[in-house]
């Protein structure tokens, strides 16, 4: 049994990681922006469900005093930490095309979707480093947009892209602990941040955008981190696992 710490776990493929990891018989913390008065319902729920044992911080990703309450919040529940899944962000408030994309739009986002899990991973692989135990992992939830240009969300795509290198970079520091790390590229994933471009989306799919013909769903991430988590790749440390349904094959 695992300690997981989840970012962004209050909805979409964050919610369905924390679930799947619950499943399985793992204590999760997981953290959003969310009162943790208006969690109450929701907590009691997975522990009558699940045999795992959760609990809910608030915690906004870009903020440092919160991500460090988050860590210690997570130690005080659990006694440990075993993996970190950075899973929290954003799309732009607006989409904009790259010619007008406004700088406060861009600073938000980088904050939260690239800054914050890259110091949130920077706190939590000195508390692993300074606590042993078997398994320890980091996990990050990029995207396809870290590949796929889409030019009326640019930020979100370099934050995705910056992603990559993170995963990059910490697997080469912290191979030496014993400490991996991965990453997963959602393509088309069915939550709220895609609800606003459903049509779209319908139609691409309808149309061959993707090989298995239908949109993902947050259990298709949530599967690989599970494996992740239970050591399935261990020889595998920096790897990246589309979960895209075949999209970013190259065809004629």
């Amino acid at each position: 049994m695992a300690t997981i710490m989840v970012t962004g776990g209050t909805r979409g493929i964050g919610a369905g990681i924390v679930e799947k990891l619950l499943s399985e018989g793992h204590n999760v913390a997981f953290c959003g922006r969310v009162a943790p008065e208006e969690m109450t319902c929701k907590l009691a729920e997975l522990h009558e469900k699940y045999q795992g044992k959760a609990a809910y911080f608030q915690c906004d990703v870009a903020n440092a005093g919160q991500r460090k309450a988050f860590l210690e919040g997570t130690v005080a529940a659990f006694g440990s930490v075993t993996c970190l899944i950075n899973n929290a962000g954003v799309a732009p408030l607006e989409r904009m095309d790259i010619l007008e994309a406004t700088e406060e739009s861009f600073e938000r986002l980088i904050r939260i979707n690239l800054q914050g899990p890259y110091f949130l991973t920077q706190l939590v692989a000195n508390y692993m480093i300074s606590h042993r135990e078997p398994g320890q992992c980091i996990i990050n939830v990029g995207s396809c947009s870290a590949e796929v240009a889409s030019v009326s969300r640019g930020e979100y795509c370099i934050s995705k892209a910056g992603i990559g290198m993170a995963t990059k970079l910490w697997s080469v520091r912290l191979a030496e602990f014993g400490i991996n790390v991965y990453e997963i590229r959602p393509g088309v994933i069915k939550s709220d941040m895609t609800a606003v471009v459903t049509a779209k989306y319908d139609q691409l799919i309808a149309d061959g955008l993707t090989l298995t013909p239908r949109w993902g769903f947050p259990e298709d991430v949530a599967k690989v981190a599970a494996a992740f988590v239970r050591g399935d790749l261990a020889y595998s440390t920096g790897q990246v696992v589309n979960v895209d349904g075949g999209m970013q094959i190259q065809r004629l």
